[in-house]
């Protein structure tokens, strides 16, 4: 087990992927993966709090509307989830940081923004423009 500097930050300085920037990209996932179970149980909380009781209409409609916007959001943190379960995986497996297309680095700074990303920026720069050009089809 790798313990990390309070203060560290991983650098271009280094080796891509050495062990202390894979163990920094693992306990960060975990931590936003955590952040999010904990926003889940509270959701699951609230909704079973009961059903509606506001006796006026556009009350009702107002909460209805909440909810839903709840569960969508809900279910984007699911899926969310699953993609930081899927890094975690690629950390174990040694594929973690490396672009699926190309094998190349992603790269600090976008696995930083995006610590679930599989593609570099060129390769989704490029997967984006296909998905357009096949949706204008």
């Amino acid at each position: 087990m790798i313990t990390l500097p309070p203060d560290y930050r991983p650098s271009d300085n280094e080796e891509f992927m050495n062990p202390i920037q894979v163990e920094y990209f693992r306990q960060k996932l975990l931590r936003w993966r955590l952040d999010l179970l904990k926003e889940a149980d509270g959701t699951l909380a609230s909704l079973s709090e009961g059903g509606i009781h506001e006796s006026d209409i556009t009350d009702r409609a107002s909460v209805e509307t909440d909810r839903a916007f709840e569960l969508r959001t809900r279910d984007r943190a699911r899926k969310l989830i699953a993609k930081i379960n899927m890094a975690l995986e690629r950390i174990d497996d040694g594929s973690y940081g490396f672009c699926e297309e190309t094998g190349e680095p992603i790269g600090l700074k976008r696995l930083e923004a995006r610590p679930i990303a599989t593609l570099s920026i060129d390769a989704q720069e490029r997967h984006e423009r296909m998905e357009k050009v096949h949706r204008d089809d």
